[in-house]
């Protein structure tokens, strides 16, 4: 049975209320670096990217050139392409390359895992349905925060501010517990971070580049440690 409209709104309603809180500290942060909540609402308006947008207020915070907040979110929003090519294997005969890009826009990673555990081939009817909830999620949570970071006491501020970073470590501590290579790989990364931090003299490499050089770095050694057999050479093992 082919998946509607009806359907992906349904299916897209708790990736949207999991995305009311998290934008909502997104908000508060980004007010709290000095944006107007108007300008973070349009940010997760256009841009629906939780540690992109993280790392790109930060950037701005700090007068970042361009190139370097590019090259940043390049490095951190690169997964998505390669969710995109997954997720394009199943896609039907409606969806041609405009309502392809026009999804594209929204394909975070919950959309992807909702979309990929679906059987049979899925129509843009069902992928917009599972785009449309997440993405008002997103946006509202940001203004709310938003707004919420101009009236509440500083304490509070600092506290929700946190909750961003709160959800990051949800996302990496279950995989790390049962992964090794997620371990290393993660536990790299944090050591690579501190060294720029505190190391003088690179310490005064830009945030943007620090972090390119601690995805990069990490996961390269990641990938030469912990390689992926190709298919045939599992099946042969």
């Amino acid at each position: 049975m082919k998946l509607s409209f009806r359907d992906g709104l349904r299916h897209g309603i708790p990736i949207g209320l999991g995305y009311l809180s998290v934008a909502f500290a997104f908000g508060i942060q980004a007010v709290a670096l000095g944006l107007q909540p108007l300008q973070a609402l349009l940010i997760s308006m256009t841009n629906v990217t939780s540690a992109g947008q993280l790392a790109g207020i930060s950037l701005m915070a700090a007068g970042s050139s361009l190139m370097e907040m590019a090259l940043t979110q390049l490095t951190i929003n690169l997964r998505y392409a390669l969710m995109s090519l997954s997720l394009s294997q199943k896609m039907d005969e409606s969806m041609q390359t405009l309502q392809r890009m026009i999804f594209s826009f929204c394909n975070t990673d919950e959309i992807f895992a909702v979309s990929a555990s679906q059987e049979g081939r899925l129509g843009k009817g069902y992928l917009y349905g599972l785009m449309i909830i997440p993405w008002i999620g997103w946006s509202l949570g940001t203004i709310l925060g938003a707004v919420a970071g101009t009236l509440l006491p500083p304490f509070f501020r600092t506290a929700l501010g946190i909750a961003i970073y709160g959800m990051f470590l949800a996302v990496i501590l279950p995989p790390a517990r049962k992964q090794k290579p997620v371990r290393v790989v993660v536990t790299l990364a944090a050591l690579i971070s501190v060294v720029l931090k505190y190391t003088p003299g690179l310490r005064n490499i830009p945030s943007g580049y620090a972090i390119i050089l601690c995805a990069v770095a990490a996961s390269t050694v990641g990938a030469v440690l912990f390689p992926v057999p190709d298919e045939e050479e599992g099946k042969d093992a």
